[in-house]
C-alpha cells in the first residue's frame, strides 16, 4: 500500500501524502512513495503539472518521523539524509512544474518538500518552520540550502536557529509562498495557477525551470549562455513553430492536441 494517493485529470496530477494519523510524517517508506510518484508523473505523457498535498486539514507534511529518528546513529542518519534530500531533488528537477498546496503544518522536512516545490500557495492556517535546532539537529533535506535562497541569509539564519514557527502571512511577506488563500480556496488556486501554465508550450516551461534551477547556482554570466543556448534550441522544436504561427495567426496554440 502506498502512503501516496495519485488521481490524474485534465493534465494535472494531484498527489496527497496520505498519513493523516501521523500528520503526514515522513518515514523511510513515505519518502520512498512520494519520489515515485513524483517519477511517475515525469515520465507520464498525459501529466503537465502536479499539485503536492497533504491528507486531512492539519498537516501538509509536519516533518520527519521523530520516533523513527530517536533510534539512529550517525551511519542510519546519513542514509536518511541522503534519501530524503533524493527526494526534494526529484522534485525540484523535475521539468513539470509542482505546486505545492500547503494545507496545514510545513515543518521540518514538510518545509523542505515544500521548499522544492517551483511554486508554493498556503492556506490561511499553514505554519512553515525548520524546529530542528530543538532537537539538537539541523536540517538535512536542503533547509539549509533552499530557505536562504528563498528569503535571504539573514531571514534563513534567524528562522533556522530558532526554530520558531512562521505563520502563512509571514511567508508571503519574506518570499516563502506565492499565495495565501482561505483554507476553502486552497485547492481552486493551485488548479487556478495549473492551468495557467498548460495553456503554455510544455517544452518552452521543462527548458525555462532548467535555466531557472541552473542560473541560481552559476555566475549571470554562466546563467546567461545557458538561457540563450535553451531559448535557440527551442527554435528548433514544432512546440515553437506552433506557438509562433498561432499568434500570427490569431488563433490559440494546440501545444497538447487540445484547441
Amino acid at each position: 500500500m502506498s502512503f501516496v494517493i495519485k488521481e490524474i485529470s485534465d493534465h494535472i496530477a494531484v498527489l496527497i501524502i496520505n498519513r493523516p494519523e501521523a500528520l503526514n510524517a515522513m518515514n523511510d517508506k513515505v519518502v520512498s512513495d512520494l519520489e515515485m510518484a513524483v517519477q511517475s508523473c515525469i515520465g507520464d505523457d498525459n501529466v503537465g503539472v502536479v499539485i503536492l498535498t497533504g491528507a486531512g486539514d492539519k498537516a501538509f507534511v509536519a516533518g520527519a518521523d521523530i520516533k523513527k529518528m530517536q533510534s539512529m546513529g550517525p551511519e542510519d542518519a546519513l542514509a536518511f539524509g541522503q534519501s530524503g534530500q533524493k527526494m526534494t531533488l526529484t522534485i525540484e528537477n523535475s521539468p513539470k512544474p509542482v505546486i505545492a498546496a500547503v494545507n496545514g503544518f510545513a515543518l521540518g522536512g514538510g518545509c523542505e518538500i515544500s521548499m522544492a516545490c517551483h511554486i508554493r500557495v498556503a492556506s490561511e492556517s499553514a505554519l512553515f518552520g525548520q524546529p530542528e535546532v530543538l532537537l539538537g539537529i539541523l536540517p538535512g533535506w536542503g533547509g539549509t540550502q533552499r530557505l536562504p535562497r528563498l528569503v535571504g541569509p539573514g531571514m534563513a539564519n534567524e528562522i533556522i536557529t530558532t526554530g520558531r514557527m512562521v505563520t502563512a502571512l509571514e511567508a508571503k511577506s519574506i518570499g516563502l509562498v506565492n499565495y495565501v488563500v482561505a483554507p476553502n480556496e486552497l485547492m481552486n488556486k493551485c488548479f487556478k495557477i495549473a492551468n495557467q501554465i498548460l495553456k503554455n508550450g510544455p517544452e518552452a516551461v521543462a527548458q525555462s525551470l532548467h535555466c531557472i534551477r541552473k542560473g541560481a547556482s552559476v555566475s549571470r554570466e554562466e546563467g546567461l549562455a545557458i538561457e540563450v543556448e535553451n531559448f535557440s534550441k527551442l527554435f528548433g522544436t514544432d512546440e515553437a513553430k506552433e506557438g509562433l504561427n498561432a499568434f500570427v495567426g490569431k488563433r490559440k496554440p494546440k501545444f497538447r492536441g487540445n484547441a
